[in-house]
């Protein structure tokens, strides 16, 4: 279940903060999927040009059940701002959006743009990149990442839409 939000008024709200638990993120990232705002409780993977944890957590059910219904997460991925190797793919964003995930945002490439283009899922990335990353089972899942210089965390909150991406320490709306 999505609450309605804009990050811009988040930003209104939320610019005098001085605790960091309000965070906006560099705007370097463009959108690759089809749904183009999105929110969520945060999942993180940490992984350079090996997408074998990214694989599992869109496999992975994404969302949480709530006395007020579903809410879809959102998997933030520090691939150290690779531009060598794609973490995510048409296969995997399938996966994302049929197992409910609100969104993923990957601080590295994505491949199979026409694909992610109709993926029921928000995606945003880097950059494209035709070259796959090599499996080798490397990675953290469910740690704190540095994504762009901004820390993101598990269990903090995401929110994306047209105007950028703010991450905060608990749910704004």
């Amino acid at each position: 279940m999505a609450k309605d939000f804009a990050t811009c008024d988040l930003c209104d709200a939320y610019k005098n903060d001085t605790s960091n638990d309000f965070r906006v993120l560099a705007p370097v990232f463009r959108d690759f999927g089809a749904v183009k705002k999105f929110s969520g409780p945060v999942e993180t993977v940490k992984c350079f040009e090996d997408n074998s944890l990214v694989k599992a957590a869109v496999d992975s059910p994404g969302y949480l059940e709530t006395p007020e219904g579903r809410v879809g997460k959102v998997l933030v991925i520090d691939g150290g701002a690779s531009l060598r190797r794609a973490l995510l793919g048409g296969n995997l964003g399938a996966a994302a959006a049929r197992n409910g995930w609100a969104g993923v945002v990957i601080d590295g490439c994505v491949r199979d743009m026409a694909e992610l283009a109709t993926q029921a899922v928000g995606i945003r990335a880097l950059a494209p990149m035709p070259l796959p990353t090599e499996k080798r089972n490397q990675g953290q899942a469910q740690v704190a990442v540095q994504i762009q210089g901004v820390w993101v965390r598990p269990g903090d909150w995401l929110y994306a839409d047209e105007d950028g991406i703010v991450v905060a320490s608990k749910a704004l709306v």
